[in-house]
């Protein structure tokens, strides 16, 4: 099927000076939140104690799904560290701020600002930046029910840098981190069975015991009839070898519904093609999939599923720092799918969806860090209604 280039427009929507909040709002309406019950408090100091893969209380207790919009969102969450000055290599950078991330995370918190209902399963380490981030979780009312502490090793680092080039530099300090040591019988289950969307990454693919925790939590969600969303999230810093990464990234591609890649991440999948040639882009989808997601950063995105595609143009900003830009994406598209499925069967509806992940992305690049920079709904809705005005 060709790719076909369409104007950027909202289904039922004026794009003239005209257009309204309220058209915005009936396009793009608040996504539901699912029940909570609240159980105990977090202890405010945080109390250590030396059981391995505790689980801190949580404010947020057991979700009663009647019909759930839940987002479950498993893996990594870490502590970035993002130079303060703009275009230098992290050698170069006088000094760096400290920001929340982790893909997953990043996007369990995106949705959450958006207005919908997520919650995260992962481990960081017993020690400050992990009662940090598990705080962050609560404050951004992320259910953290799955969240466990490791008293044995520490929270992940990673120091990030968008070089005058125009290409992001890593380094990491995971070896290991808490995050790679989750367990299979850490997981809560009943959390991930209540979902409506489990999302997740590779990085918790690349070792043990975390890479078993990963593949038992996915098979939970698909034997409940949940949507796995796939966001390979490509670091191959963290990677043995080109060749483990490319081997580990599609060895769980068949089980997802919903597929998020970018430009380069094709490039490096296809070992070299064009990442532009529809063709090329139709090889990367396996039969049992809803929809594939192509971003490319200011320029927008695209989109296939088995009877349509097409691309939505983003919103042009500039671009302070593009950490977390990807996963901000990711929230906007899922914040909506999972309070209306039916966008996966509606063109119409599709596009919208996509135009609001757009300005997701392209708002959280406005500023430093993943976390800090993630918008809320309102926000995004007034972007929106500028870009059409």
């Amino acid at each position: 099927m060709a790719l076909h280039a369409t104007a950027f427009s909202f289904t039922g929507v004026s794009t003239s000076n005209k257009a309204s909040r309220s058209s915005l709002l009936s396009v793009f309406p608040a996504p539901r939140r699912c029940t909570v019950k609240a159980t105990s408090q977090y202890p405010p100091s945080f109390p250590r104690c030396k059981i391995q893969g505790r689980a801190l209380p949580s404010d947020n207790g057991p979700l009663e799904k009647v019909e759930s919009s839940l987002v479950v969102c498993f893996g990594e969450m870490l502590i970035d560290f993002v130079p303060t000055t703009s275009g230098l290599s992290l050698a170069e950078a006088p000094a760096f701020k400290k920001a929340p991330g982790g893909a997953p995370a990043n996007v369990a918190v995106g949705i959450s600002r958006l207005g919908g209902s997520s919650a995260f399963i992962g481990k960081v380490g017993e020690d400050e930046f992990g009662y940090m981030l598990a705080e962050i979780l609560k404050e951004n009312n992320v259910n953290s029910d799955g969240m466990r502490f490791d008293p044995g090793a520490r929270t992940a680092l990673a120091f990030v840098t968008l070089r005058k080039d125009g290409e992001r530099e890593f380094m990491f300090y995971r070896n290991p981190s808490a995050d790679m040591l989750l367990q299979e019988d850490e997981l809560d289950l009943e959390l991930i069975r209540k979902a409506k969307v489990f999302h997740y990454g590779s990085i918790s693919l690349i070792t043990e015991p975390c890479k078993s925790a990963h593949i038992a939590a996915a098979k939970a969600a698909k034997d409940a009839g949940v949507i796995l969303s796939y966001d390979p999230n490509l670091r191959l810093p963290l990677w043995p070898s080109a060749e483990s990464a490319r081997e580990g990234i599609l060895s769980i591609w068949d089980t997802a519904d919903i597929i998020k890649i970018s430009e380069e991440e094709i490039l490096f999948l296809t070992q070299g093609e064009d990442p532009y040639d529809d063709n090329v882009v139709r090889k990367l989808y396996h039969p049992n999939l809803k929809l594939l997601l192509v971003t490319e950063g200011p320029e927008g995105c695209r989109y296939y599923t088995k009877d349509f595609s097409g691309r939505v143009k983003g919103i042009k900003v500039d671009a302070v720092d593009t950490t977390g830009a990807g996963d901000a994406f990711v929230a906007g598209i899922l914040s909506q799918l999972a309070s209306d499925v039916s966008l996966l069967q509606d063109e119409g509806k599709l596009r919208d969806a996509l135009s609001f992940a757009n300005a997701c992305g392209a708002l959280t690049v406005m500023e430093r860090g993943a976390i800090p920079a993630l918008p809320t709904r309102e926000v995004v809705l007034n972007a929106l209604l500028k870009s059409v005005a």
